[in-house]
């Protein structure tokens, strides 16, 4: 990075931080600190939830499925705006007018404490490992562009954020949000411009989205009915439903938001702000990795992305191996590329293209070939699978960004890494300190001593969060498929018991318990015994639930009463 990219990434790091402390001057009491004392409108809390949804990982996880799979991943967003409006009619209501701190805490009044705390546990678990894995996103940028070691760049990462969290809570939280939504917005378009500007000279727009075309990177619905496969319409309409719906309705992180708004109003218009906005913008970061695709037709991409694996390999007892698939690599993108070019003359000149698109994707075939075997040698030689494909947008960037906007654009990933962690890290607080410290511990300390506890329990949930991102680069998946796995171990079941305590009038707290128990064993089994996809698991956490917590409770109703 040059001096200017330095300036501009930390002029608008220590901005960001300034903002979020001043803002929070406001706050009074553990209820300023948790829910900003209810003031809030619903723009910001609009942007604030959609900051929270989309992290670094979103920038790095998606842009790099998207190169190498194409538009598909979009399929998990098409039930969204569906699912803004059902929790606009459905879960925000309940959640509001119980004048709650947490989503756990409506359960205790609806169920028993039990049910509470089971839930809230839940919760803790499956976000406090997420945590780590959005904290381990910028650690993977940092450690591309100025070979950072990945552990110390978690350490300045996780430090920082916990500061102004802490400091300010979720005030801080929200109003940050807003500028680094904003910044994402920004980032996206400026992505953009710059992949279109480095493409050659004789390459348009149209030539861009026709090679696509051709190797069926746009192609973003299957229709498929394979449970095992993990992206198609119906695991989309179905899993993603389930999904969004869990995450919206039944996370912390996010009804924490809904519950700042100043009216119900408020809160059901931010989320009808995220149902128009979302899928678009979901839709055009997956486009700047399928255009990384198409750029790379021109320009040669590394064999592997990630240079500490490729670094690894050169230095390893496959080195010769690995020289021999690089110049294999070179010489292949060379075809290919003197391929794409003629086949872009000859449809302008309107001849038969049949023969340039079979040489094409002959030569793609090969290039795939290639980085499968290198990516084999990595796992190999390390024991583990390879996570290259987190690397393809930071390669970019580094290679490819004129200086001021490498540092505008690291900015724009850190700012989404920090509007996820910081959300995170104050909805575990939150559950930890109201649904079990205050719950259980001490009922009836002074606000000043809870916002004491509130503090420390942000600091050690970063601590925890930071531990767990270091292990994350093991998993050898994208993040964004990570990022959305882990929690969907649990989530299907945390929707499970929500619906069961909205539709089942009858339901009861011995029902609702043991019910979450059978939908998280349910989801563990089909997780651990079969090959479905894990975007079903919200569906059938969430269909145990309601169906074991139905009958239990028509069974114990009697002994309750």
């Amino acid at each position: 990075m040059t001096p200017l990219d330095w300036f501009v990434f930390v002029l608008y790091f220590g901005g960001v931080v300034f903002f979020a402390i001043f803002q929070s001057r406001k706050n009074v009491g553990v209820e300023g600190y948790y829910l900003a004392n209810r003031r809030l409108s619903w723009g910001a809390i609009g942007l604030s939830v959609m900051a929270t949804q989309a992290s670094a990982i979103t920038f790095i996880g998606t842009t790099g499925q998207a190169y190498d799979e194409g538009m598909e991943f979009i399929q998990v967003y098409l039930p969204q705006p569906l699912v803004m409006v059902l929790l606009c009619v459905l879960f925000v209501p309940f959640f509001y007018r119980a004048k709650v701190y947490t989503a756990y805490e409506y359960l205790e009044n609806r169920f028993d404490a039990k049910t509470r705390s089971l839930t809230s546990f839940l919760f803790l678990l499956s976000r406090g490992m997420a945590a780590g894995i959005v904290m381990y996103a910028p650690a993977v940028v940092l450690s591309v562009i100025m070979g950072w070691d990945e552990t110390l760049t978690i350490l300045i990462m996780g430090a920082v954020t916990v500061l102004y969290t802490a400091a300010g809570g979720i005030t801080a939280v929200i109003w940050t949000d807003v500028v680094q939504m904003l910044m994402m917005f920004a980032g996206i378009v400026v992505a953009l411009l710059v992949l279109f500007g480095e493409l050659p000279s004789e390459v348009g727009i149209g030539d861009v989205i026709y090679i696509g075309g051709i190797q069926q990177m746009w192609k973003s619905i299957d229709l498929s009915w394979d449970p095992t496969k993990t992206y198609t319409l119906w695991s989309g309409l179905i899993g993603g439903f389930f999904l969004a719906l869990a995450y919206f309705g039944c996370d912390q992180s996010q009804v924490q938001r809904y519950l700042t708004a100043s009216s119900l109003k408020q809160s059901r218009l931010a989320l009808i702000f995220n149902a128009f906005v979302k899928v678009p913008m979901q839709f055009f970061i997956l486009a700047i990795g399928v255009l990384l695709f198409v750029f790379y037709h021109f320009e040669r991409p590394p064999l592997i992305f990630n240079p500490a694996e490729a670094a690894v390999v050169e230095n390893s007892r496959h080195g010769e191996e690995f020289t021999r698939l690089k110049a294999e690599h070179k010489n292949l993108h060379s075809l290919r590329r003197e391929a794409t070019l003629s086949l872009l003359r000859v449809r302008q000149d309107g001849g038969d293209l049949r023969q340039w698109h079979d040489q094409i994707q002959q030569y793609d075939h090969g290039l795939a070939s290639l980085r499968r075997q290198s990516k084999d040698l990595v796992e190999e030689i390390r024991g583990e699978s390879s996570d290259d494909v987190n690397y393809v947008f930071p390669s970019y960037l580094v290679k490819y960004v004129p200086a001021g906007v490498l540092g505008l654009m690291i900015a724009v990933i850190f700012a989404a890494a920090m509007s996820s962690l910081d959300s995170e890290l104050a909805a575990l607080s939150s559950a930890t300190v109201v649904d079990f410290y205050r719950r259980y511990w001490k009922q009836e300390g002074s606000e000043d001593h809870y916002l004491a506890i509130s503090r420390l329990a942000t600091l050690l949930w970063g601590v925890l969060a930071m531990g767990f991102a270091l292990y994350v680069g093991r998993l050898g998946l994208s993040l964004i498929e990570a990022v959305n796995r882990v929690p969907s171990l649990f989530y299907g079941s945390l929707l499970g018991v929500f619906l069961l305590a909205f539709l089942v009038k009858k339901a009861n707290g011995t029902g609702a318990f043991w019910g979450v128990i059978a939908g998280v064993l349910s989801v563990l089994t089909v997780s651990w015994f079969t090959h479905i996809s894990w975007l079903y698991y919200n569906v059938v956490g969430a269909v145990v639930v309601l169906a074991v917590g139905t009958v239990l409770s028509g069974l114990t109703s009697h002994s309750e009463n």
